[in-house]
């Protein structure tokens, strides 16, 4: 007799909630015609991705397991999962999931079709204890169509004659079809009507809940297992309309799991063949660098050829709902430059060229990069980080030197290239937000990447015949770099006195404060801590961001204020672990789980994140203790979760086992972390060849072999210095044309000096300073033509002050 269909109580359903970012494998097709991207925790497939890389459209895909008396299993809770790839460097996936009461087995084979966007898995039920007849098996489905809970809609319907779950939402629609056909059916709102609820309250689902409209919905299928036959294909469609989801996903059926299962790992094995051997066992059954590069090449966009996302996942996704959108699986310009690192630092110099013709397609009109973006460029958060912007050039020059880059091809780049330094010496050295994205000011590392992709800058302009342009951006390096202790570098502190050290790189000093004495005297707001304990005064916090002066070539490892701050760093942000040590971003941290494990949620506390090991072996190559740095290789790799994924943070407290937080161990926060594993394919590299893989030669070259020093000092809106050392000239220079109104006598007499503009858009004008006698002051002011305006203030200068350290 048919069933009458009826409105599944609860609608909407419960406030929507990703799952969780600790992922034990990613993957994805080599094809263009798949545009299917998947993630694996706990033993069941979580977001699956399609039209796009960033665009999530399930929330999981796992299996409920029920039987005689109310037995009632889920497999994701209530078995131990074990994942292993098909083979090294080849993200398909076998896991076997093993109940906890030792009730039964599910084996699982899961990969992309390659030939159309489906998600295939073969899955095997094996009871343990009694037999099939024992069990009924359910697939149950939670849509998140597209990078949202809310607004779904989830229906039990029919392609031709053939019974398939379906759900759309915003212009997208999926299909969940058997190869066994489906039994008992449902579609329901979670956390009322939805199939776990069914199950666990009744034992059986409700045939008559067909449809559940714009909400948080779930679809389950109870799958036709009997005793002869204990083996499915689950195949999961994906179309802009209902029929061509259910196509696709009866296509791939049709064609069979073994027929794409060999297309998949042909793809993935062609790829890897053509990578430098890099091979590593150091943690048994994981090839640490075909994961590594199987992540990196597995976070690719099909639609946007050179774009990349930093991780197929969402921190603490499990207590995230449809006000985080994006996740991480956006693109960040400056992981996606580092994606490129270990692309080339890999032999795939073409993935890392596609991605610099990436960033010039979403370059912004005046030069920047957005702080993060959607694939078709569009930006998602407001923020502008100097680091984002110069490191494209660094990048341009990388490509450029090792002689993927040659000169024809170069000129294609040049606007971008012009566009990018103009940008760099208009706005910096101050940057907005630092590599964190929390706070504006000086920062070592934001300055390190600036005075380095400057150097890198005037090398390609210079092969483009552009001398002039490229002076002038050596001329801002050298200023630049003359001026990095004056903005970063403390001494006399009791963090001093307590390390025993002469000074040491604070992690970030807050922009000129008229009222203080430097950058280095004011104060850096912490962000992710509780309201009234944000302030900290700048010398209290340091960072392993300092290494960056050595990383780009601009300090030299043994420089004593490099020594010094190491020390700091060490006695700071040092975590022992038993992978080896770790280090935390900085001392105060708020990005991380609370001290009782509960999730980040705005404030917390920030945890050791294994990237920092691999750039503290980089430092240690440098300085030329190879050993050191291969013993924390070691570390970053001992610290992944299951597959060999890196995560961005790990776990420093007590266990907790209820929070899945285990001591040393992936915490709650994003995994797999691609710029980590890039960071992972560059050490081995670096120790490969003995030498720091992506460290730019001409900062050394310049400044720590050549000792170059600049003959002026800049004065900027954004940087007004109030000190001018002996013998140095001043250079004012402006965002629009002026004419500078100074005297050099407490306006007894004056002069004026008009300003020229070059070819950066700048205005500037170099004032007769050098000779000025030590403790005179000059007195500036300005005067706008295009305005006719004055600027009404005076600004001052003292000339024969030293930099301070």
């Amino acid at each position: 007799m048919a069933v009458t269909p009826t409105v599944p109580p609860g609608a909407p359903g419960i406030p929507a909630r990703w799952t969780s970012s600790a992922k034990s494998g990613v993957g994805s097709a080599l094809s263009p015609s798949s545009r299917v991207w998947f993630t694996i925790s706990h033993g069941i497939l979580n977001e699956v991705y399609y039209p796009r890389v960033d665009s999530a459209c399930t929330r999981d895909l796992g299996l409920i397991v029920t039987g005689r008396d109310g037995y009632f299993s889920e497999e994701k809770r209530d078995a131990s999962h074990g994942i292993g790839p098909f083979e090294d460097g080849v993200p398909a996936y076998r896991l076997a999931n093993t109940a906890d009461d030792g009730a039964y087995r599910i084996e699982k084979r899961i990969l992309a079709d390659p030939a159309r966007p489906t998600l295939v898995q073969e899955i095997t039920f094996s009871p343990i204890k009694g037999s099939a007849a024992d069990y009924r098996v359910y697939a149950l489905l939670a849509p998140r169509l597209v990078n949202a809970g809310m607004g779904n809609t989830a229906w039990v319907g029919e392609y031709q004659g053939k019974p398939v779950l379906f759900a759309s939402g915003r212009g997208t629609c999926l299909a969940l079809v058997s190869s066994l056909p489906w039994r008992d059916c449902s579609a329901g709102y979670v956390g009322f009507s939805d199939g776990w609820q069914q199950l666990n309250n009744t034992g059986k689902l409700d045939t008559a809940c067909r449809r559940a409209e714009d909400g948080n919905v779930a679809l389950t299928g109870e799958i036709g297992f009997t005793a002869a036959n204990t083996k499915t294909v689950l195949a999961l469609g994906f179309g802009t309309t209902p029929d061509e989801a259910a196509e696709n996903a009866f296509a791939s059926l049709k064609k069979g799991f073994e027929p794409a299962a060999k297309l998949y790992v042909e793809q993935w094995r062609k790829w890897q063949a053509g990578l430098l051997p890099l091979d590593r066992h150091a943690v048994p059954g994981v090839n640490s660098y075909r994961v590594s590069t199987a992540v990196l090449a597995t976070h690719r966009s099909s639609a946007m050829p050179g774009a990349a996302v930093a991780s197929l996942s969402i921190p603490w996704g499990f207590n995230k709902g449809d006000d985080d959108l994006g996740g991480y699986h956006l693109v960040w310009p400056r992981d996606l430059v580092e994606t490129a690192g270990g692309f080339l630092a890999a032999g795939d110099a073409a993935s890392a060229l596609r991605i610099l013709e990436y960033l010039r397609f979403i370059q912004q009109p005046d030069g920047h990069w957005p702080q993060n973006a959607w694939l078709d460029g569009s930006a998602y958060w407001p923020g502008i980080q100097m680091d984002e912007c110069a490191f494209p050039l660094l990048l341009a020059d990388a490509l450029h030197r090792a002689g993927h880059l040659p000169r024809a091809r170069l000129k294609a780049f040049l606007p971008m290239i012009e566009r990018a330094a103009s940008y760099v010496v208009r706005n910096g050295p101050v940057t907005g937000e630092d590599r964190w994205e929390e706070d504006a000011g000086y920062s070592p590392f934001t300055l390190a990447v600036e005075i380095a992709a400057l150097l890198a800058g005037a090398d390609l302009l210079d092969a483009c015949g552009k001398a002039a342009e490229a002076a002038y951006l050596r001329e801002t390096a050298d200023c630049w770099n003359d001026q990095v202790e004056r903005w970063t570098y403390v001494s006399g502190t009791a963090i001093c006195k307590t390390v025993g050290v002469g000074g040491y790189y604070v992690r970030i000093a807050p922009p000129d404060d008229p009222d203080a004495g430097s950058p280095k005297d004011g104060y850096v707001p912490i962000k992710n801590r509780p309201p009234g304990d944000t302030d900290r005064p700048a010398e209290e916090i340091v960072s392993p961001d300092a290494l960056a002066l050595v990383r780009f070539g601009l300090r030299a490892a043994d420089d004593p204020r490099i020594v010094d701050t190491v020390k700091v760093i060490d006695a700071q942000l040092r975590c022992e672990l038993p992978q080896g040590p770790l280090w935390y971003r900085y001392n105060s941290d708020g990005y991380g789980e609370h001290e009782d494990g509960a999730p980040f949620d705005g404030t917390g506390q920030g945890r050791p994140w294994p990237l920092l090991a691999g750039e503290r072996a980089h430092y240690e190559l440098a300085a030329g203790s190879k050993d050191k740095a291969a013993s924390l290789l070691d570390a970053l790799e001992r610290s992944a979760g299951p597959g060999g994924l890196l995560p961005e943070q790990v776990w420093d407290g007590a266990d907790i086992p209820e929070r899945e937080l285990l001591h040393g161990k992936p915490s709650g926060s994003a995994m797999p972390l691609v710029w980590a594993h890039s960071e992972h394919i560059k050490l081995l590299r670096s120790l490969r060849d003995g030498a720091v893989f992506d460290m730019p030669p001409q900062g050394v070259k310049r400044y720590i072999q050549d000792k170059t020093v600049s003959s002026f000092r800049a004065w900027r809106f954004n940087n007004k210095i109030r000190a001018l050392p002996e013998g140095k000239t001043l250079r004012v220079e402006l965002l629009t044309a002026a004419t500078v109104h100074w005297s050099t006598d407490n306006w007894a007499t004056a002069h004026d000096s008009r300003t020229a503009e070059n070819a950066f858009g700048l205005h500037l004008v170099d004032l007769p300073t050098a000779s000025l006698p030590n403790g005179s002051t000059l007195l500036f002011t300005f005067f706008w033509p295009g305005t006719g305006d004055w600027e009404n203030v005076d600004f001052s200068v003292m000339s024969g002050a030293q930099d301070s350290q």
